[in-house]
């Protein structure tokens, strides 16, 4: 089913975020934790691409699997990295063959190794334009990332902004933000978007924090502002997981409640692969599936 006829169907939707696992012994895990999720009714499940597109065949293994076998829908994600038109075409009929309908579109980050972005030779520079291919052969519902904090390479977040309105135009029926741990952030991204005539619907990410190495990483890479009272909480337990964990999944619980009395669509939770955080946030909030 296309998330947008879920979008127009219902007020409210809940979704989580896997990843393929870098070892190839770790998917029964992984498979576990979606058997965890499913118990939670999502309305759909997004499965990465991994970085600089290195993961590409087991995204399609892994959505394939939670669409046709867990009969979840699922929303699998697809970059320009390291594409020609071909190869993405090629991809596009392995999804419709494995009957996956919903395409997250992404520009993607740079190949391993490699500082900036450069448009592939025959392929795609922006993301606005896989939008359009992918929009240009029937069959494909399209959702496109959104920036709360505006995207690291952009030069201001009103151009930042600007793209996100060129991915709307292009064809993206919804949108899914990157993660944010300030709601202020996310609710002043929202009103520049709709002054801008962006309709399409926003769902919030929000992600469960497990250990300090992941806050500092996070930082670093999509410049998410971490609040002082979080930063300071996790540094004072940074060498006890367990401790971290539970003052994640707090802050991510209070994030959710919040955005749920201010009237978001959704609300779409990076998981990082674990199932434990996610059913506490799911339970606390009391959500009726």
């Amino acid at each position: 089913m296309f998330i947008r006829e879920v979008l127009q169907q219902k007020n409210f939707t809940l979704s989580f975020e896997v990843f393929p696992p870098v070892r190839e012994g770790n998917l029964e895990s992984l498979y576990a934790t979606v058997e965890d999720l499913k118990a939670l009714s999502p309305d759909f499940i997004s499965v990465t691409y991994g970085a600089g597109g290195s993961t590409r065949d087991k995204t399609i293994e892994i959505s394939s699997r939670v669409k046709n076998e867990f009969k979840l829908e699922v929303t699998a994600h697809l970059t320009c990295v390291q594409s020609t038109r071909d190869d993405i075409a090629k991809i596009l009929d392995e999804f419709r063959k494995e009957h996956i309908e919903n395409i997250l579109a992404l520009r993607g980050d740079p190949p391993k190794g490699e500082e900036k972005f450069f448009r592939p030779e025959g392929g795609f520079g922006y993301a606005n334009e896989l939008v359009e291919f992918i929009g240009s052969r029937d069959g494909f519902c399209i959702g496109v990332g959104g920036y709360p904090e505006g995207h690291p390479e952009a030069p201001s977040p009103e151009a930042d902004l600007a793209n996100l309105k060129r991915k709307v135009d292009a064809g993206a029926d919804f949108i899914i933000t990157q993660l944010f741990f300030a709601n202020d952030v996310f609710y002043r991204f929202r009103d520049r978007a709709e002054r801008l005539g962006i309709s399409k619907p926003i769902i919030p990410g929000v992600f469960l924090l497990q250990n300090y190495g992941q806050m500092v990483k996070i930082s670093e890479l999509c410049g998410a502002t971490v609040p002082s009272k979080l930063a300071e909480k996790v540094y004072r337990v940074k060498d006890q997981p367990g401790e971290v964990e539970k003052y994640g999944t707090e802050h991510a619980f209070r994030q959710a409640e919040d955005l749920l009395k201010n009237g978001v669509r959704g609300l779409h939770l990076y998981t990082m692969n674990r199932s434990e955080p996610a059913i506490n946030v799911v339970k606390w909030l009391n959500l009726k599936r």
